[in-house]
């Protein structure tokens, strides 16, 4: 639906654009497939004005002239919808270049390759690394989850969506029905932010616990979507990062290096593993999790029976 509506607003935008003259409703539906394809002029017209409306909202210029019959015409003119011309210096053409580059996989590798490609139109020459003076520098975002590519579209569309989600303390997922506001990446692993219906607040759902595929639903959105999602500092709260004490933990040598980058106090203890004092918050457990057999949880002991009931719900799993 999303890819429906995108190819008809382009092809209303360029019926306006290339006409000589003002197009009445009546030549716009003769020229626009998806218009004849309406199945009423009720339909039709309601169809017109929401996508008048859209590309208005998106900047485009038009215009509504009455000729001497009354009929109305529609028309965008080229000189009212040329953007000025684009200058960049030579770090802001390099900034711009190095995020066009850092999309490597999913859907927006080929958007990004334009970018890039339309860049150099616009003033980055041929021979200006968009890397600049970090050419070792390999940018990525990796995105292997199949859940990506519809809830991306989802965020741009605001369109709700319904998925399976198996949270780490859970041994079978359950459904969530979702206002999707964005996408982030923290430590490598993608979270969606949005809001829950079920429980009728704000939730962040890691893209990796998503089982099956994500069905959109074509009723809008009940709550208001925040100006600026802080998805990075709700997971942070939940990786622990916000942290009031500390936990006492046994770590193999030779594994676990995030935690020894967060530690604050480290011993060896002999026999291949140290003992490790690392800041403890809400969601440690569930980071702990991740490791395995290469952590065992000393003290306090609150937060050793949270990772042992985890660990108990994933063999269940």
């Amino acid at each position: 639906m999303a890819i429906a509506k995108a190819e008809r607003l382009m092809n209303l935008a360029l019926c306006l654009l290339g006409a000589r003259r003002p197009l009445s409703k009546r030549e716009l539906r003769g020229s626009i497939e998806a218009y004849l394809e309406a199945g009423s002029d009720d339909s039709f017209n309601r169809m017109f004005e929401r996508d008048k409306d859209d590309l208005r909202e998106l900047g485009l210029v038009i215009e509504t002239v009455e000729n001497l019959e009354g009929e109305v015409g529609y028309l965008a003119r080229r000189d009212s919808n040329r953007l000025p011309a684009i200058t960049l210096d030579a770090e802001e053409a390099a900034a711009l270049g190095l995020a066009a580059k850092v999309w490597q996989q999913a859907r927006l590798a080929g958007a990004a390759s334009g970018a890039l490609q339309k860049l150099r139109a616009a003033g980055l020459p041929e021979d200006v690394d968009p890397y600049g003076s970090h050419g070792a520098l390999e940018p990525r975002i990796p995105v292997h989850e199949a859940a990506f590519e519809p809830l991306m579209l989802a965020c741009r569309d605001r369109r709700p969506v319904i998925f399976d989600y198996r949270k780490a303390s859970a041994a079978h997922p359950e459904t969530r029905h979702v206002e999707p506001w964005a996408l982030e990446c923290w430590r490598g692993h993608w979270y969606l932010a949005g809001f829950d219906r079920e429980r009728g607040a704000e939730r962040v759902f890691r893209l990796s616990r998503i089982t099956g595929k994500v069905r959109a639903r074509g009723t809008g959105f009940t709550a208001p979507v925040p100006d600026v999602v802080t998805v990075r500092e709700t997971v942070r709260g939940w990786a622990g990062e916000t942290a009031d004490r500390s936990a006492l933990i046994r770590l193999r040598q030779g594994a676990g290096y995030p935690l020894r980058a967060r530690a604050t106090k480290v011993r060896e203890l002999g026999d291949g593993w140290d003992e490790l004092e690392i800041p403890y918050g809400h969601g440690l457990d569930a980071w702990l999790v991740e490791f395995g057999p290469d952590v065992v949880v000393l003290e306090p002991a609150e937060l050793r029976a949270d990772v042992v009931d985890r660990l108990r719900a994933v063999a269940k799993g």
